[in-house]
């Protein structure tokens, strides 16, 4: 059947001032280097094969990776498709603000000038269609976002709308999905 990893970026000032990065371009803080460099340590010292890390062109995703990538060996590439959702006019606001939570509830809205959810998870379904076509063959490790990570898991698992809102996971926490 196949099987890949994904794992969230490391942190980032934003995530620490509790702000919605979106794709908004937000470098890792000093301690995301270091969640980085211990993921990478993690997947050397567990022996978790991966033939190729692929990661968002984001900068916290693309440094995550290229800490990996150094410590591990495993080649990385960029992947557009990657990239966080562009949730518009909430970009820089509280991740805890009432009007974006319930934003993003609403699936068909562009959070003005974004992308929509259904967009959005569209891009991503079509990425892992192509993982999964090859999941027999090669490992691949995911690294980008949590808005991504989201959609990844409804990829997998049927979810209401609130609980896809509500979806998260820790900075460079890694999770493994079987096709």
């Amino acid at each position: 059947m196949g099987y890949f990893y994904f794992a969230r970026h490391g942190q980032t000032v934003w995530n620490v001032e509790n702000k919605i990065c979106g794709a908004t371009d937000i470098e890792l803080t000093e301690k995301g280097h270091r969640q980085a460099e211990e993921l990478a340590e993690k997947i050397v010292e567990e022996g978790i094969h991966i033939d190729e890390i692929i990661c968002s062109p984001l900068v916290r995703a693309a440094e995550t990776a290229r800490h990996i990538s150094e410590i591990s060996g495993v080649p990385v590439r960029v992947e557009q498709r990657l990239k966080e959702q562009n949730f518009g006019k909430y970009e820089g606001t509280p991740r805890d603000g009432e009007e974006f939570g319930h934003a993003k509830t609403c699936f068909a809205d562009s959070y003005g000038g974004g992308e929509s959810m259904v967009r959005f998870c569209h891009r991503i379904y079509g990425l892992l269609d192509e993982i999964r076509e090859e999941a027999d063959k090669k490992v691949y490790l995911l690294v980008a976002h949590n808005g991504v990570a989201r959609a990844v898991q409804s990829y997998f698992t049927d979810m209401t709308n609130e609980e896809f809102a509500k979806f998260g996971i820790r900075n460079c926490e890694l999770r493994k999905y079987e096709f």
